[in-house]
């Protein structure tokens, strides 16, 4: 079963993610900002990460960051999830390091769809 990280400062996120996920078979484990999110990552070696970028302390851009330069999470495939919707943020999303970049509101098909798409490779 496919552990997934989902990174997010609004609960009501969390658990519409979380729900979603679950329902589908997948183990989910959060973090509340990219601090904790890097700490977890590192510990629990999640599969994915599904990271927002707005977020108090560490955004989700650092964070992103520092998962790429770390040697113990650099594999970790990133997927941002935001509602920050510019295509110059897309583009720095993945020059941090992310594989991919979804802007919220995510369906659940959307969400599953990527889901699948970055564990089945």
């Amino acid at each position: 079963m496919a552990l997934i990280l989902i990174v997010d400062d609004s609960p009501t996120e969390v658990h519409n993610m979380r729900s979603i996920l679950e329902r589908h078979g997948y183990q989910i484990a959060s973090a509340s900002d990219g601090g904790e999110a890097h700490e977890k990552a590192r510990m629990m070696r999640p599969d994915l990460i599904f990271m927002d970028v707005v977020m108090p302390g560490m955004n989700g851009f650092q964070a992103t960051r520092k998962l790429a330069a770390d040697p113990e999470t650099m594999n970790i495939p990133v997927v941002m999830v935001t509602s920050k919707d510019q295509e110059t943020d897309r583009i720095w999303g993945m020059r941090q390091g992310a594989i991919d970049y979804l802007v919220k509101p995510v369906s659940a098909e959307q969400l599953l769809v990527k889901a699948r798409q970055v564990l089945a490779s």
